[in-house]
């Protein structure tokens, strides 16, 4: 029998269920209704996790093959990481990390410099993601004296203002376009669909053009900011030697080189971070996501020779927040380290990845729709066909999640036409939960359209 976190989905209801209706009814009466969408079958409101395992309020239990955006890396409520934080709030529960720091914020730094790839690192400790992107465009533009960004389409960084200058997405842009930098430029990320021979040089000169046209404007680059996989825009995979002729002309440039790890830092692609997966080294890594073991926490963190273009403190900060290196993140992150490396969830995360992405593509091969299987480790991208549909269809990966859900999977599309099924779960996950993921998906996009099939 399944041990806890790692059983299959169990549903008492169809969801949503009528506690889940209830509170989204209040919910859309206090919340702005820009934020959560709320239809006939979205969403479900979650009441407790384990593992890979999320129930509702309804009872509903689900796998869940988000990870929660990829933030429970380790499985929800590990009893490590729980531990950790029982003990932790019962102590000290937050400090004055820029004033009176705890001792957690030194020791956490002090792990995350281990960890980096530079002989001498320094970091920026944040709340979110988004924040760790600011840090890290700021560090770049003090260090070189530069202002001018280059980013890719497809990129996604954060909706605050700096990070959303570095992010492509119209949607997400457009309302705010006119107080966004202007010294952002936009190249092509290689496409996957594509020869990836092909797609590499393509988007290294269009690189190497945008440097130039940026340089004639007398503004030159500072920084080129880029995730090794691209999460969002549909776990886009960049072909072999992309990064490293990206590497190559940023420093040809002067410029700073980030990586941007939100999403696939701690393991997410089978290696502790993605930048070892091709061994280039950037200037600048942003993390976050899975970093706080479940708790908001984010870093930049990034050699000495570029952090050190930050000034010497002289008792304010040019850069801080109230809950910077707030000590129960940082006690939880510190488990959530220590989970990673006693039980090799990296590897995990590889092996367990090479066998959910092999046994998908086989279980998906020839299903009209279906026009890719790809990823690394257990960050997974189905692609499917846009269709003739209109700006106002979903995408064929909305639907599928919304189906999905009904079957007692939780999964998230990406891509700018929602045609990309995003599958990043828990690297703890069981193996008997990815194969009756990979039944259900093979079931669900097998089935004719408007099938009605809810078996």
């Amino acid at each position: 029998m399944a041990g806890p976190g790692a059983l299959a989905p169990a549903l008492r209801t169809r969801p949503p269920g009528p506690r889940s209706r209830v509170l989204a009814g209040r919910l859309a009466a206090s919340e702005s209704r820009n934020v959560t969408w709320v239809g006939e079958s979205f969403p479900v409101f979650w009441e407790e996790a384990r593992g890979a395992n999320v129930r509702d309020v309804d009872g509903n239990l689900y796998v869940d093959l988000t990870a929660a955006f990829g933030v429970a890396a380790a499985g929800h409520s590990h009893p490590l990481i729980v531990a950790a934080a029982r003990d932790q709030v019962a102590r000290l529960a937050h400090g004055m990390g820029d004033v009176h720091p705890s001792g957690l914020k030194v020791r956490l730094l002090e792990r995350l410099v281990r960890l980096a790839p530079w002989e001498e690192a320094r970091g920026v400790l944040a709340s979110a993601g988004a924040e760790s992107v600011e840090i890290a465009l700021k560090t770049a533009q003090l260090a070189t004296g530069r202002v001018g960004v280059i980013a890719f389409e497809g990129g996604y960084h954060g909706l605050t203002l700096g990070a959303l200058a570095a992010t492509s997405r119209r949607d997400f842009r457009t309302p705010f376009v006119s107080r966004l930098r202007e010294a952002v430029s936009f190249v092509p990320f290689p496409d996957p669909l594509r020869d990836p021979d092909d797609e590499r040089e393509r988007c290294l000169d269009a690189l190497e053009k945008a440097i130039r046209r940026v340089r004639s404007r007398n503004k030159r680059t500072g920084a080129v900011i880029v995730e090794p996989i691209q999460g969002r825009a549909g776990v886009r995979v960049p072909p072999p030697g992309f990064l490293a002729g990206v590497a190559e002309r940023a420093r040809e440039a002067g410029a700073v080189l980030v990586f941007d790890e939100i999403f696939t830092g701690f393991g997410r692609t089978g290696s502790p971070f993605a930048w070892q997966d091709e061994g280039v080294v950037p200037d600048l890594i942003c993390l976050g996501k899975a970093l706080g073991g479940g708790f908001p926490l984010s870093c930049c963190l990034g050699s000495a020779e570029t952090m050190d273009s930050w000034p010497r403190s002289g008792g304010e900060a040019l850069h801080t927040s109230t809950f910077l290196g707030h000590p129960l993140s940082c006690a939880t992150s510190l488990a959530f380290l220590d989970v990673l490396d006693e039980e090799e969830l990296a590897a995990r995360s590889r092996t367990e990845g090479e066998r959910f992405r092999g046994l998908l593509a086989d279980a998906l091969r020839g299903i009209p729709g279906v026009r890719q299987v790809r990823g690394r480790g257990l960050f997974l991208g189905v692609e499917l066909s846009s269709g003739s549909g209109g700006r106002s269809d979903p995408g064929p990966a909305v639907r599928l999640a919304q189906t999905l859900l009904g079957d007692g999977y939780l999964a998230l599309p990406a891509g700018e036409r929602g045609e990309v099924l995003s599958i990043t779960p828990p690297l703890t996950i069981a193996r008997s939960q990815v194969d009756g993921a990979i039944e259900t998906l093979e079931r669900r996009l097998a089935a004719p359209a408007g099938s009605g099939d809810r078996r």
